[in-house]
């Protein structure tokens, strides 16, 4: 079965896949490629970002570090790394990843193997057209604590509770923050840009701690 859907992001879904097949493809494509695979119980799909997805991406990451420094939190940033358990049969590629709770147990490391290290804290993931795997109980399978879900309009949390995602309204990683929030600066990163967003944002964590 082959589909293909052409806004917000390329997407096409292959079913019936083999695990081997799935890590010989990781290593063909390397980090030259542009699409960004998901694999769950033999479901694959490449992913390729357009133009909004990786400027929604890019400014989500922006936030998520100026926030980290605000709160003095030690953080490491993976992007969009392999998170790949073969005993679970789940890979995941997300569009940003970090670690800030568990950041000392993968300081300094270039390899990870996460049946023996710690997923992502939180991961992002951009979503304006649908994706045909189930990424929640993909990233649930592989332990990410925190993902951060926007579809263009929309920015949802969730938090991981005895393996499945609940819906909340304050980050666990930044407690004092609301999804709202985000959507507040990406808001000013449109009317204001970039860098002005990210002074907005610094400001507005200095007068909440």
């Amino acid at each position: 079965m082959l589909a293909v859907i052409n806004t917000g992001e390329e997407r096409t879904l292959l079913k019936g896949i083999s695990w081997n097949l799935y890590e010989n493809l990781l290593t063909e494509i390397g980090d030259n490629g542009t699409a960004r695979l998901s694999y769950y119980r033999g479901d694959l799909e490449f992913m390729t970002p357009l133009a909004s997805h990786e400027n929604y991406n890019r400014q989500i990451d922006r936030a998520i570090i100026a926030l980290a420094e605000e709160l003095e939190l030690d953080y490491n940033v993976f992007g969009s790394m392999t998170i790949k358990r073969p005993d679970l049969a789940a890979g995941k590629e997300p569009d940003s990843c970090y670690y800030i709770t568990n950041e000392l147990a993968v300081r300094g490391k270039r390899e990870l193997d996460f049946t023996q290290d710690p997923p992502p804290d939180l991961s992002v993931e951009i979503d304006i057209t649908s994706s045909s795997i189930n990424q929640l109980s993909l990233y649930a399978e592989l332990g990410v604590a925190e993902v951060w879900r926007y579809n263009g309009s929309e920015l949802i949390f969730y938090q991981l509770q005895s393996g499945k995602y609940a819906i909340v309204d304050r980050s666990p990683t930044f407690p004092i923050l609301s999804p709202d929030r985000v959507l507040e600066f990406l808001a000013d990163c449109q009317t204001d840009g970039i860098n002005q967003a990210v002074k907005n944002l610094r400001t507005w964590v200095q007068a909440t701690r």
